[in-house]
């Protein structure tokens, strides 16, 4: 076998073992780039490190530390409750507002499962209690996750930049996140309208805890003020009013902290330094974090174990494996092959499928990692867009986590409330199974197929 297929079986027999066996696949590409690059390459182990994506590291743990000092000290759940006040307690826009709330929140830099992780719960709580489609929130939190995944500082965004700009390609960070953000949406509009979005029109919150007798559940209600909030609910008089049982959109606003306020502010300056003054997210995020940490230590502790660490390995171990990869010269022999067969335009399909169909199975960080590196010298050919072929591989490897296999799908699946699970798990696979049929070919006829891109 030539020195240049040795690496993509070694990667083929890495997205396997991943898939079948609860193994990291960081962990895996870290002993394959190893391997591979001692006794197929002949790199020395200086060299072999020399691949490993240290800036995307800091990034990675940066980002990953901040967030979990945010969701520790309650900096999340008070956004996401100012949220839902906003839209006034219409039940239709409550699924709007979790798409909302996840893709600020990848787009400011939270990983796209950490921010499921934190929203889902919440979300399908909303769907039992106000009998909202359970698939419908489900899916409108993971793709709003994927709509704000690509923006020029989300961890999505900063590896497919980083790639391009490394390889030499033409790229477009606000292109890259536009597509993604108003393909997302539009699969959102399409979610909403097919799964009940319509029947929540015109349906509030208020609607569905108090009755036009004035009782609630049956009881006769009164006014009750909340000691020490200032805010006015309705209860019955002989329930205790508290934070738990008390209408939520009814429910007295809490003092914010000073914790809080300060985390609001350095959430602010991460977006201000990075995408004004470009500055390195990494350095930033974690100046902040730290900043945080001295200013209350109580508050960030645990921080640091909730840190991301499988996928800081995940990524660390396959872009490492992928610089062999390129020293093996199998980049270059992947290009021969792929511009020998003369249909850029097929070519570019096929790459969407195959990003697709093994993210569904795999992370798609990982994908994103593996697959555009290998369509690098298919795309300096010049005989097709490159900027339209990377935003159409981007959005493929990443509409397709709702499959329940993925983690996103797998954390919606483990929240959903008041539901039949493995009818829900079945709902869940057909819906993937028909992103993964369709998704792809969609985001090829619109990003490549034209050739605006």
């Amino acid at each position: 076998m030539s020195t240049e297929l040795i690496p993509i079986l070694a990667l083929a027999v890495m997205f396997v073992a991943a898939t079948l066996l609860p193994v990291n696949m960081g962990a895996l590409g870290f002993v394959a780039a190893f391997f591979v690059g001692t006794l197929a390459v002949g790199m020395s182990s200086d060299d072999i490190i020399g691949g490993f994506p240290a800036e995307l590291f800091l990034t990675l743990v940066g980002i990953t530390y901040l967030f979990a000092i945010a969701q520790n000290n309650g900096t999340v759940d008070l956004l996401v409750r100012g949220a839902v006040r906003l839209v006034g307690g219409r039940v239709a826009l409550i699924p709007w507002v979790m798409f909302g709330i996840t893709g600020v929140l990848t787009a400011i830099g939270a990983l796209g499962p950490a921010a499921v992780a934190i929203i889902a719960p919440i979300a399908l709580g909303f769907a039992a209690r106000y009998k909202i489609n359970a698939l419908l929130m489900g899916m409108m939190v993971i793709h709003g996750a994927q709509a704000g995944g690509f923006s020029p500082i989300s961890i999505y965004g900063v590896t497919v930049n980083n790639i391009a700009s490394k390889a030499g390609l033409v790229s477009s960070p606000l292109a890259l996140f536009l597509g993604s953000l108003f393909f997302n949406a539009a699969i959102g509009v399409l979610l909403f309208v097919f799964l009940g979005g319509r029947d929540l029109l015109g349906r509030s919150v208020h609607d569905e805890h108090h009755h036009d007798d004035g009782t609630v559940g049956g009881a006769s209600v009164a006014p009750t003020r909340l000691r020490g909030h200032g805010a006015t609910t309705t209860t019955a008089p002989t329930q205790t009013v508290t934070a738990e049982n008390s209408p939520p959109l009814a429910t007295a606003v809490r003092a914010i902290t000073f914790d809080q306020i300060l985390t609001l502010i350095g959430l602010g300056a991460l977006a201000l330094f990075a995408l004004v003054l470009d500055l390195d997210v990494g350095f930033i995020s974690m100046t902040v974090a730290v900043v945080l940490a001295l200013a209350s230590p109580k508050a960030q502790k645990g921080a640091i174990a909730q840190i991301s660490w499988s996928t800081v390995l995940l990524i660390g171990g396959v872009l490492t494996f992928v610089g062999v990869l390129q020293e093996a010269g199998t980049v270059e022999y992947v290009g021969d092959a792929v511009a020998s067969l003369g249909l850029p335009l097929l070519v570019a399909l096929l790459l969407c499928y195959i990003g697709a169909i093994v993210s569904a199975f795999a992370s798609s960080t990982a994908i994103l990692g593996a697959t555009i590196p290998l369509a690098v010298p298919f795309l300096l050919s010049g005989n097709i867009g490159a900027v339209g072929v990377i935003v159409a591989l981007s959005v493929s490897s990443t509409i397709v986590d709702v499959s329940p296999f993925s983690t996103n799908g797998a954390l919606v699946l483990a929240n959903a409330q008041d539901v039949d699970r493995d009818r829900f798990y079945k709902q869940i696979l057909k819906y993937s199974a028909l992103v993964t049929l369709v998704g792809p070919l969609v985001a090829w006829g619109i990003f490549v197929l034209p050739g605006w891109l």
